[in-house]
């Protein structure tokens, strides 16, 4: 596997693994009554493919099959993704799923809790896909995600909901230090941080 900065031909593959990340659940009800999860999909994909979205590919890494494409990367097979962003701009990159979310489904998130904050770079959206798990490659993202938050001088930082002992676990293996409670769209969620080296 090769990790990459994202382009904009990663886009489909990074909406889909972003969703895989949030489960159907959390997006149905993000999506609110009388709307599907293709609708969700189809917003999720503009968003990705916008410059100035928390979404979007400038803000992600792929994993990308070398195996199955060594001559050609940028259009491998992608097996996984990893989205993240500078906390400090939280409010501006949330703006456009926010403006999204009323046009596409006439659903208010003017007031969401904020995930992340000035002082971290934020890990959004962490997946593999199914049939490349178990082959380390959410540690090879993590990994490229780590360093590229510490080249920026920030430490990486997550939310990990405390009914997935499993990613949490995850998390600490890699150097993740447990920070404070929180709650974000109504779960309680553990704060996680990796200090800067």
């Amino acid at each position: 596997m090769k990790i990459l900065p994202a382009n904009p031909t990663h886009a489909a593959d990074i909406a889909r693994l972003i969703i895989s990340a949030m489960t159907d659940d959390c997006c149905q009800f993000l999506v609110g009554p009388g709307h599907t999860l293709d609708d969700f999909h189809n917003t999720m994909l503009r968003l990705v493919l916008m410059d100035d979205s928390q979404y979007s590919w400038r803000n992600a890494f792929v994993a990308v099959d070398d195996e199955a494409s060594p001559d050609d990367l940028e259009h491998a097979p992608v097996a996984g993704a990893i989205v993240g962003y500078d906390g400090k701009d939280l409010h501006r990159l949330r703006r456009r799923f926010q403006e999204a979310a009323m046009a596409d489904w006439q659903m208010d998130y003017s007031n969401m809790d904020d995930e992340t904050a000035e002082g971290e770079f934020y890990l959004d959206s962490l997946a593999v896909y199914p049939h490349y798990r178990k082959r380390g490659i959410a540690s090879q993202l993590l990994n490229r995600f780590i360093s590229h938050a510490a080249s920026l001088g920030l430490p990486a930082a997550l939310l990990v909901d405390k009914g997935n002992p499993s990613a949490e676990r995850l998390y600490t293996s890699m150097g993740f230090e447990y920070c404070n409670d929180a709650t974000w769209g109504g779960h309680a969620m553990r704060h996680l941080v990796h200090p800067l080296k």
